[in-house]
């Protein structure tokens, strides 16, 4: 029998046009109309998805990301089948918890503006992501914590995310070259803040107190806690997890590894962008993997997973 997921992206891959699929669809188009409107400080959703600066903006971004694969499942739901598993990547797995029907989609976005706010009061200086590949997972923890960085992601055996303040950052960056490997490169990462990293400590008070204030409902589609790949339905586990994963490493290669222990044999990214499609199609090649982002149309995306779930 073939199992289908869905994969909620993170940070990193909004354009101005990452709305652009849904308005196809009056219910979705209506959805993200609304999103928009929303005001955060002394800009809407709409000035922000505008603008090249704010685009990418903490504040903005989370609620945004959270906004567009909301928006995508809402014009799918209907035609796909059920996921037997969902994993969510940072933000995405709050998102991941809205498609699973353990929390109300409103609720999620108010909690996403709400995590973002207080993530971003954590940055009493500049911070900074960056990936590191090439070398063993060990040899990053250990260079990250000898220039007191963090890792923030792993997302294969040999390459993960760090995460810190930006001078510190900036000043390691010729120190990466010289660690044991092969091909070793970084990438800069266009997330202004070290999310998933103790310096995210100070968000942690006023995040469990919004979760606990959030009504969390019992699931019977599992998702993957990105913190050690579990699947979780409970509220309880819920919410630890959703608070967990604010300070703690995220270790995306084992959700990915988990997807595949559970015979997953097609996954769809609901967008934006295609990162974790590519990343699990990397992994494991024979889990057929597609982004949104890769079709033109609403109608493209549902008739090739409906031929995964025929093959």
């Amino acid at each position: 029998m073939n199992k289908f997921a869905l994969l909620c992206p993170g940070q990193g891959a909004q354009s101005a046009d990452m709305f652009a699929l849904v308005r196809q669809h009056k219910q979705a188009a209506s959805f993200v109309q609304t999103v928009l409107s929303h005001q955060i400080d002394q800009h809407t959703l709409a000035d922000a998805l505008s603008s090249s600066r704010l685009l990418f903006n903490n504040r903005y971004a989370q609620p945004l990301i959270v906004a567009t694969s909301l928006a995508h499942w809402q014009a799918l739901r209907d035609h796909l089948p059920a996921p037997d598993l969902i994993a969510g990547y940072s933000i995405g797995e709050m998102t991941a918890h809205a498609v699973s029907g353990s929390m109300d989609m409103q609720a999620v976005l108010h909690l996403a503006t709400t995590r973002a706010a207080l993530m971003q009061a954590c940055v009493h200086a500049p911070q900074r992501m960056l990936a590191i590949s090439g070398a063993a997972i060990t040899d990053i923890q250990q260079f990250a914590t000898s220039h007191e960085l963090h890792v923030a992601i792993i997302t294969a055996d040999n390459k993960a995310i760090i995460a810190g303040l930006a001078d510190q950052i900036s000043a390691v960056i010729p120190e990466i070259a010289k660690l044991p490997g092969h091909d070793i490169t970084y990438t800069e990462i266009a997330v202004q803040i070290a999310s998933h990293t103790p310096l995210m400590l100070g968000a942690v008070p006023g995040f469990a107190q919004a979760l606990n204030g959030t009504p969390v409902h019992e699931t019977e589609i599992p998702v993957l806690a990105g913190i050690n790949a579990e699947k979780v339905t409970e509220p309880a586990t819920i919410r630890s997890s959703l608070l967990a994963q604010l300070t703690q490493t995220i270790h995306w290669h084992t959700c990915m590894d988990a997807l595949a222990e559970n015979g997953i044999s097609h996954a769809l990214e609901l967008g934006p962008g295609s990162a974790l499609s590519k990343m699990l199609q990397t992994r494991h090649p024979q889990i057929a993997c597609r982004s949104i982002a890769d079709f033109r149309s609403l109608e493209g995306v549902v008739h090739w997973v409906h031929r995964q779930n025929e093959n």
